[in-house]
C-alpha cells in the first residue's frame, strides 16, 4: 500500500485527487492540505512515500517544497502551467500531472510510483565496502560521521579513524542511507550523529563540519523531523 499525501492551495483540486484516490486499491491518501506549510509540517511526524504537489503555492512553491522534503520521498507534481515541466523532472520527480487530468492519467502515476517501491532494497544495508590504496575496506553507517569530498576523493571519517577513497561525493551519496545529509557541497554528514547545530557548523563527537547558508534550513528541518 502506497501512503501519500496531498498538497494543493485549490481546495477544488484536493477534492479531484481525493475522489481519484479513492478509486486506487493500493493508494492510502491519509491527508490533504491547502496550506503547503501544514503539509511540511505534517511529514515531519507522518512519513509517506509519496507526495502529490501543487507548484504554484502562496506561502512557499511545490519546487522549493520538494527540495526539503526526504530524497526517498516521491513527488508528482500537479500544476495548470505546463512551463514548470521541465525544472519539475530536474528535481527527479517520479511524474508531472497537467491539470485537469483525468483518473486514467492519475492512475498511471499511482502505478510508476509502485514501480519505484517495488524495485527499492526492502532492507537497509547497514555498511558498504569503500576501495582504498590497501584494498576494500569495510564501513559501518552506524560508525561513520560524515563525509568530506576533497578533489577527486572522498574522506569516510569514523569517530577514530579516516578511510579515503578515489570516488566523488555525488556517488558516495547515492551509497548511504537516507539519515546521511547535505550540509556543504564537499560535506554529507550522518543525521543521527548530529549533537549540535550552531550557525555555521554543526558538532558531532569532537568535530566540526560547516554548514553552508543554502543547506541550513533544510537540515534544521530535517533534525525537527
Amino acid at each position: 500500500m502506497i501512503k501519500a499525501i496531498a498538497i494543493d492551495d485549490e481546495s477544488f483540486a484536493l477534492e479531484v485527487i481525493k475522489s481519484h484516490a479513492s478509486r486506487v486499491p493500493f493508494l492510502e491518501l491519509q491527508a490533504s492540505f491547502t496550506n503547503a506549510i501544514s503539509g511540511l509540517e505534517y511529514l515531519k511526524n507522518h512519513p509517506v512515500d509519496l507526495v502529490f504537489l501543487d507548484i504554484n503555492m502562496p506561502d512557499i512553491s511545490g519546487i522549493d517544497l520538494a527540495t526539503l522534503l526526504p530524497k526517498e520521498t516521491l513527488v508528482v507534481f500537479t500544476t495548470a502551467y505546463s512551463d514548470y515541466a521541465v525544472k519539475g523532472f530536474e528535481l527527479d520527480a517520479l511524474d508531472y500531472l497537467l491539470k485537469p487530468f483525468n483518473l486514467s492519467r492519475f492512475l498511471k502515476a499511482c502505478q510508476k510510483a509502485q514501480e519505484w517501491i517495488d524495485l527499492r532494497p526492502k532492507n537497509e544495508p547497514a555498511y558498504l565496502f569503500v576501495k582504498t590504496a590497501d584494498g576494500q575496506v569495510r564501513v559501518d553507517f552506524s560508525d561513520l560521521l560524515f563525509c568530506e569530498a576533497q578533489g577527486n576523493y572522498v574522506t569516510f571519517q569514523l569517530a577514530n579513524e579516516k578511510i579515503i577513497s578515489r570516488m566523488t561525493l555525488s556517488e558516495t551519496e547515492k551509497l548511504l542511507p537516507a539519515y546521511f545529509i547535505r550540509t556543504h557541497r564537499s560535506f554529507l554528514a550522518n543525521k543521527n550523529q548530529i549533537q549540535k547545530v550552531e550557525r555555521h557548523q554543526v558538532l558531532m563527537k569532537g568535530y566540526h563540519v560547516p554548514v553552508s547558508s543554502s543547506y541550513m534550513d533544510q537540515i534544521k528541518d530535517l533534525l525537527q523531523a
